[in-house]
């Protein structure tokens, strides 16, 4: 019987992989063409698509530290702080402008370039990680959420003070004239042709922000199966079993907000880009406790649930920014609920509804008997 078992699921192998294969194309190819359908509707729409994929990458970087190693963290916005602050003082006259000798070293500025930026901007964030993790190792549950959050606010806190007696962020008024994206010769601020099809700006840095999105999609995936991200997961369900077969839990878990950090560095320097602007009001305790949502929404630990937790909770409310006032008119005659109150109204309602009848999130990650993920 155990010889008759294998070559039906030989045969059932290829079609699985098949259809695997035919939906991740057709997932591509609407990915692709989505934003040509929004612009119907003006580039307003193209935008918020964008800006839900850096919501993705934002939870995907978290989902490593809460969903994988079980680690809550409500300063994450920390870390998206550090990457837009360091992109646009790179990018940026800022700097030129306030030290002389920087003018002197670079008279026509700096201009650094994306190849350079993304890399250092994930490296500073996950140092910016380590440095979270270090006094927080011994820490669990409320005590970690109560640091972390405090973390957060440390950060936001300097980047509005941080301009006297050297301006380096320039205090509340935050960094302007930021240097737009270029890759090659090519200007993502300036629309692109193509075949006689014309891409927006706005559209030029949706496609970028796809691709980045993936690239993290695939590592996430890639470090959950891995025998780190298995080492994540045993620290998740019982540290102390974890540390009784072997585990090194202080550098795992190190490792965890490194990681997690540098995601969401990369995904600040590209917000610092597409505004052109940064300020230290972008990154309130708020945008922490939003991405948390995004996390437990979709499901702590499963990808597919993340990635569907950030688009529900950053694009359903920005599509009713738009909507809601239209709508009321249209059906009442008059605006009962201001736009932003109906946003955080269905906002709250929704996670009530999700921790009475999902408290696991949209598309829970899968346990394997005796407590494993």
């Amino acid at each position: 019987m155990a010889n008759q078992t294998q070559p039906i699921t030989g045969r059932h192998a290829a079609p699985e992989a098949q259809r695997a294969l035919i939906a991740a194309a057709l997932i591509g190819l609407a990915l692709v063409l989505l934003p040509f359908v929004a612009a119907e509707f003006g580039n307003a729409w193209v935008r918020i698509l964008a800006f839900a994929l850096l919501y993705v990458m934002l939870a995907l970087g978290l989902n490593i530290v809460v969903g994988y190693a079980g680690l809550l963290d409500l300063g994450y916005v920390a870390f998206y702080a550090v990457g837009a602050y360091l992109y646009a003082l790179l990018a940026s006259p800022h700097l030129a402008e306030n030290f002389d000798w920087i003018a002197q070293t670079f008279p026509n500025g700096l201009h650094s370039s994306i190849w350079f930026v993304i890399p250092l901007s994930a490296l500073v964030a996950a140092g910016f990680g380590v440095l979270l993790g270090f006094p927080v190792l011994r820490l669990r549950g409320d005590y970690l959420a109560i640091v972390t959050l405090g973390f957060g606010e440390i950060i936001r806190i300097f980047m509005n003070n941080l301009n006297a007696p050297a301006n380096i962020t320039n205090g509340p008024q935050g960094i302007s004239n930021i240097d737009p994206i270029r890759i090659g010769g090519l200007s993502l601020a300036q629309p692109l042709e193509i075949g006689g099809i014309s891409l927006p700006s706005v559209q030029l840095y949706y496609y970028l922000f796809l691709v980045l999105t993936l690239l993290v999609v695939v590592v996430s995936i890639r470090l959950q199966s891995s025998r780190v991200g298995r080492a994540w997961m045993a620290i998740r369900e019982d540290e102390i079993a974890a540390k009784a077969m072997g585990i090194n839990t202080r550098n795992i878990k190190l490792l965890a907000f490194a990681m997690g950090a540098s995601f969401g560095g990369v995904s600040g320097a590209m917000f610092s880009a597409f505004q052109g602007f940064v300020s230290p009001e972008s990154f309130v305790l708020m945008e922490s406790i939003v991405i948390v949502a995004m996390v437990v929404l979709g499901g702590m630990g499963n990808v597919k649930g993340v990635v569907l937790g950030a688009v529900l909770l950053y694009a359903i409310p920005e599509a009713l920014r738009h909507l809601a006032k239209p709508i009321q008119l249209q059906l009442f005659g008059q605006e009962f609920i201001a736009p932003e109150a109906l946003r955080m109204l269905l906002f709250g309602l929704s996670m009530v509804l999700i921790m009475l009848y999902r408290p696991h999130g949209l598309i829970p990650r899968h346990h394997v008997g005796g407590g494993r993920a």
